[in-house]
């Protein structure tokens, strides 16, 4: 049984800095992706960012992209997100999600196999 557990979020100023953390248990990723979704206050999840877990090429949303920065460990059992510049609309729970088999096609689409319990994160204005 996978369990993927996030850590870091918390509450920042605009403009301000924050790293989550996920760490997966209970197997190796070889292959498939990992990836950051959010959920805005009464808003739909959305993609964030993801990395193949082969080779390690990653994926933005636009309205991340250049401000945050996913990565994993070597020993692919973690996964983080350094967000910098953070936004007033950057709020929301983060989740970390993970599939063996997600292929690029569905990298973005919220239908991973593996669901961590999200962490808050709140820019203030």
């Amino acid at each position: 049984q996978v369990q993927l557990a996030e850590s870091g979020g918390g509450l920042v100023q605009a403009g301000g800095s924050l790293r989550v953390s996920c760490t997966a248990s209970g197997r190796t990723f070889r292959s498939g992706a990992m990836a950051w979704f959010r959920q805005p206050p009464g808003k739909e999840r959305e993609f964030v960012a993801a990395i193949k877990w082969s080779g390690g090429s990653t994926y933005y949303a636009d309205s991340v992209k250049g401000r945050f920065i996913i990565s994993r460990d070597n020993a692919k059992t973690s996964l983080f997100m350094e967000m910098n510049s953070l936004k007033p609309e950057d709020t929301a729970v983060y989740y970390c999600a993970a599939d063996p088999a997600r292929i690029l096609s569905a990298i973005r689409l919220p239908t991973y196999t593996y669901w961590g319990q999200g962490t808050q994160v709140t820019v203030s204005s």
